[in-house]
């Protein structure tokens, strides 16, 4: 699996200064076969200290990470759920995300001439929240009326998307996001099947000046507030100096994130937010050929975290050799950890826990 997430946002917030430094940052499109990647999205390795530790334990020839991609998605302006600038490729684009990444002006600047004339963050977030939403009430009215001839014939599938979607509706006409709405398993499972926008998890990036990273702004504490009410995170950044960071080299970029008092890149704050976001967590293997990172969501089963590597390792999933990567950095290698006791032969009614190292039995 990979997680993507859709960077939005109005003209002149930041949003390409920082897509273009995620596209500076992101991987050789190599190391992942079969990935074919379009001009419009960066794929990210995800920062995890704890791979690298295996990797220098193991002396692994190769370190492959986990990753993240980011696409970028122009074009959106007030009207784009009617169509206006590049709205339909807009929205098509983002109904493929996991996430919504909001990026919203929060700096002054008289130079930089804002779209609407004036800097209000919350504003620009309800502009692009009521595109999403009125592109969400037209699918809803279009699948109302497809399926309401065979509701009325008795379908009893039909009945409980229409009760759904009757909900949905309902939620939209008072201006709330479809993230928001309460429904059980079995509706939330029909509903994620449309692939809402509104239904997406959101993370507003507010894009301030690069004195103001250590003490909220104004209109930072405005986004804040706004997302609490919300249902959504908030990640403070400056697209310029995530610019400037992505051509600094691994030395130059910790001492300037040091001279700046921060231990981490605006980047990997909207990675970090994703994960918790989204319920992530992650799991590794590890070998002299290779030391690997993956993600999965929280809550699978050891066979469905084999299938993120292959699908014919969760159907042929036999057991996993299973142990906690804090042991591995508590006794010094694998061999110790498995003389400690501290390794564990599972089944499939495991359920994976973040920062466990795996080796899993297969047979197909």
């Amino acid at each position: 699996m990979s997680l993507k997430v859709g960077i939005v946002g109005l003209p002149n917030v930041g949003k390409s200064t920082l897509f273009n430094a995620i596209t500076n940052s992101k991987v050789e499109a190599a190391n992942y076969p079969f990935a074919t990647i379009e001009p419009n999205i960066g794929v990210v390795e995800v920062p995890d200290e704890r791979l690298d530790k295996i990797f220098e334990i193991f002396s692994s020839k190769k370190k492959i990470a986990t990753t993240i991609e980011f696409v970028d998605i122009a074009g959106l302006i007030a009207g784009a759920s009617k169509g206006e600038g590049l709205g339909n490729a807009f929205l098509a684009n983002i109904r493929e995300t996991d996430a919504i990444c909001e990026v919203v002006r929060c700096f002054d600047n008289k130079d930089i001439t804002h779209v609407e004339g004036s800097v209000d963050p919350i504003r620009d977030i309800e502009i692009i929240n009521l595109e999403l939403m009125l592109s969400d009430q037209f699918t809803i009215k279009k699948r109302i009326e497809r399926i309401t001839p065979k509701v009325r014939g008795g379908d009893k599938t039909f009945a409980a998307e229409m009760e759904v979607l009757i909900k949905a509706e309902a939620c939209l006409d008072q201006n709330k996001l479809l993230n928001t709405l309460e429904l059980d398993e079995e509706e939330s499972k029909i509903l994620k099947g449309f692939q809402f926008l509104t239904a997406k998890t959101f993370i507003y990036v507010a894009n301030v000046k690069d004195d103001e990273l250590m003490e909220d702004n104004e209109y930072v504490k405005q986004v804040k507030e706004f997302a609490k009410n919300n249902n959504a995170s908030v990640v403070k950044i400056c697209a310029k100096i995530e610019e400037d960071l992505s051509e600094a080299t691994p030395e130059e970029k910790t001492e300037f994130l040091n001279d700046l008092g921060v231990k981490y890149s605006g980047l990997e704050q909207v990675i970090k937010a994703a994960y918790e976001a989204l319920n992530l967590e992650t799991y590794f293997t590890a070998g002299p050929q290779e030391a690997r990172s993956w993600q999965y969501k929280k809550g699978w089963t050891a066979p469905q975290c084999a299938g993120v590597i292959h699908t014919d390792f969760e159907r042929g999933f036999i057991k996993a050799d299973i142990y906690n990567v804090q042991d591995l950095f508590d006794l010094g290698d694998e061999k110790k950890v498995k003389e400690s006791g501290k390794m564990r032969l599972e089944g499939k009614s495991y359920v994976m826990q973040d920062g466990d190292v795996c080796f899993f039995k297969f047979n197909v």
